[in-house]
């Protein structure tokens, strides 16, 4: 039976403030701090509340290693401009590799590859591979503050010269070896890096994808570049490249030493999606990464030694970072890179069963699909205490799959954030439940709400998510952005001094709460707003409809415009009067008569970003009559092919906005 929602489904247990490390670190407040608070709420009270109290808290439970000499926590409690732990000094790297004290001979990485056999690493075969990457790179001439790039498959490689990169001070950037010419060189000729690392090819299921003209043609594009070194993956090679491999052996012990930078140093910069213009390159800091991960894993994810975290990413995404975080707090992490669907949806799972993973991430629409094709988890024996998913809502009907799949002791960690903070403002920990199709509450030291048009706090109804005191993990700042002002237009251009991170959300009294979909792609019907994600869980458990997409073309004169439903039809389903009828009635019963589109329309596929989002925004400016070439690069697209029907039905229908239904 569907639960609905809020439905609780899962209650921490009696025991949770003794087996669960937040717990821990309550009693910990309460005896090195004499904070004492009576339960999770007034714990998130407090986090926002007193700033410096709560992430010195986190720095100092955690031990993080500080060179330097702190001269406050937080110098002023402001947006934008705040400044962290100004005086301390720590490296990212250091952090990573001690390992909460992990023991040489125990794993720290298990690579599971489509392109090589399996690999593992312990944490001394990472220490002396890191002390050698970095000795390489500082014979190559890096120095700190240049940038490192990785054109870089998820495995071992990537993650040894990313922590060889941070313990010298230098920055690293990565894009997924899937990414196109043109996406890559949008990102990397933003930050002009000195050398770098790729791969030639990779194995995708069952099909061999040969990267070299690919590789050729970013090389060529990237004049700032010393070094290409090829990293020699499964059987494909990058003519003209130096061998990393071979750089590695031919170097000495290594460089053991890291560099201590202040907290804000920039330790990496990621890539907002690109879909609209050039990627916005978001530089966070040494600090901000180190705090905002130790708190995250241990404290929502409740990992630590003896831990194994799979979630599988590409590297292009911010869950890469999170991933190769998981070493912060002791755990060992697998790394996938391949066909995350073959040879079927079981294959991430029976992975779980074979690493002993006790955290699995599984992305909304991968617990979806397992649902859809019936899988049946029975036969595994499977280690998972914690499933985490994030990227898009999850209906009550994921919720129920995984309880009845994995068992009802297993927690479910939904959770939304952003590559703008790299980590989580929204999700679960272990003193929350579990609500069916809501996100249990505010993250600890976020201090998030949902804000009307005028900037007044709303509860209950749909608003504008929002953060309005500063975290340590906030951007550093834009690459190339000298004055700031692209940063402020970015995230504080509508409400001073408080953090718009671009969601619409609804929060109720409890703080449990719902992500409605993309603020910049809400639809404004009549002056009601809507949220796309609730349409699509209506249309989407129809069997006959496998994807879909809704955007709404606004009426000038004032009228209600064109709500447009794009439905993706199982095979051999067609979209005839009766199916468009039953979508209309299901929609109409489920929602509401404003949520019944004015025209339904099939197409071949949805258009989706390489980490999965539907791209509402782009196709809805297409359908205004903007080329698609103008507001998303195909290199950036899951399916580039996928922008072919909403192209074709602007050429037959030039007005679409008086397209007939």
């Amino acid at each position: 039976m569907t639960p609905a929602t809020g439905d609780i489904l899962w209650q921490p247990p009696a025991d949770a403030l003794q087996s669960c490390r937040l717990g821990h670190f309550s009693v910990w407040l309460r005896d090195h701090r004499g904070v004492e608070l009576r339960d999770r709420d007034a714990l998130w009270r407090w986090s926002v509340a007193d700033l410096d109290g709560f992430w010195s808290a986190v720095w100092d439970y955690f031990d993080v290693v500080d060179h330097g000499r702190r001269t406050a926590v937080l110098d002023e409690r402001i947006m934008p401009g705040a400044r962290w732990f100004p005086g301390s000094l720590l490296n990212y790297a250091e952090q990573a590799l001690r390992g909460a004290g992990a023991h040489d001979d125990s794993v720290a990485v298990l690579a599971r590859s489509q392109s090589r056999p399996d690999l593992d690493l312990s944490w001394g075969d990472l220490r002396r591979q890191v002390a050698r990457a970095r000795q390489v790179l500082v014979d190559l001439g890096v120095r700190s503050g240049d940038r490192v790039a990785g054109y870089l498959p998820n495995c071992p490689e990537a993650l040894v010269a990313f922590l060889a990169v941070a313990g010298l001070g230098a920055v690293w950037t990565s894009c997924a070896l899937e990414f196109g010419p043109r996406s890559v060189i949008d990102r990397f000729g933003q930050v002009e890096p000195v050398v770098l690392l790729v791969a030639g090819g990779y194995r995708y299921g069952r099909k061999d994808v040969d990267r070299s003209a690919e590789v050729a043609e970013v090389v060529a594009a990237l004049p700032t570049l010393t070094s290409v070194l090829d990293i020699e993956y499964g059987a494909w090679r990058v003519s003209g490249a130096r061998s990393w491999s071979g750089l590695l052996a031919e170097s000495d012990h290594g460089l053991t030493e890291t560099t201590p930078v202040p907290f804000d140093h920039p330790l990496v910069v990621l890539f907002s999606s690109g879909t609209t213009g050039k990627p916005k390159a978001i530089v966070h800091g040494h600090g901000g990464i180190v705090l905002e991960h130790l708190k995250n894993h241990a404290l929502s994810w409740d990992l630590g030694p003896g831990d194994v975290l799979l979630w599988y990413s590409t590297t292009a995404w911010m869950m890469w970072n999170a991933l190769v975080s998981g070493l912060l707090v002791g755990a060992s992490i697998v790394m996938i890179d391949g066909d995350p669907a073959y040879p079927d949806l079981t294959w991430q799972w029976q992975l779980a069963e074979q690493t002993g993973a006790t955290l699995m991430g599984a992305s909304p629409g991968f617990i979806m699909a397992c649902r859809a094709a019936g899988i049946e988890l029975g036969e595994l024996n499977l280690r998972i205490r914690v499933v985490g998913s994030a990227g898009s809502p999850l209906p009550p009907e994921g919720y129920e799959w995984i309880g009845r799949q994995l068992g009802k002791h297993v927690q479910l960690n939904v959770g939304s954030g952003g590559t703008d903070v790299c980590g989580g403002l929204v999700q679960n920990d272990p003193l929350l439940p579990v609500r069916a199709g809501m996100i249990s509450g505010r993250a600890l030291g976020v201090d998030a709400h949902a804000f009307d048009e005028n900037g007044n706090e709303v509860v209950g109804v749909a608003g504008e998510l929002v953060v309005t005191s500063p975290m340590p993990s906030m951007p550093v700042g834009l690459w190339g952005d000298a004055d700031g002002s692209r940063l402020r237009d970015t995230y504080f251009d509508r409400y001073p001094g408080v953090w718009r991170h671009g969601d619409w959300i609804i929060f109720e009294p409890d703080g449990s709460c719902v992500v409605t979909g993309r603020s910049d792609a809400t639809l404004n019907r009549g002056g009601v707003r809507l949220g796309t994600a609730e349409f699509y869980r209506v249309v989407e458990e129809l069997p006959e409809v496998s994807d879909s997409l809704v955007v709404h073309l606004e009426d000038s004169a004032g009228g209600n415009g064109q709500l447009i439903l794009f439905v993706v039809l199982r095979v051999p389903a067609g979209l005839d009067d009766e199916l468009s009828a039953r979508i209309r009635g299901a929609l109409r019963h489920d929602l509401s008569p404003r949520h019944v589109p004015d025209q339904i329309v099939a197409v071949p596929a949805v258009p989706r970003n390489l980490t999965g989002k539907k791209l509402e925004l782009p196709v809805k400016r297409i359908l205004q009559g903007a080329p698609a070439s103008s507001v998303v690069s195909r290199d950036s697209l899951a399916d580039p092919s996928a922008l072919d029907a909403f192209e074709e039905l602007v050429r037959s229908v030039p007005d679409t906005s008086q397209a007939s239904r």
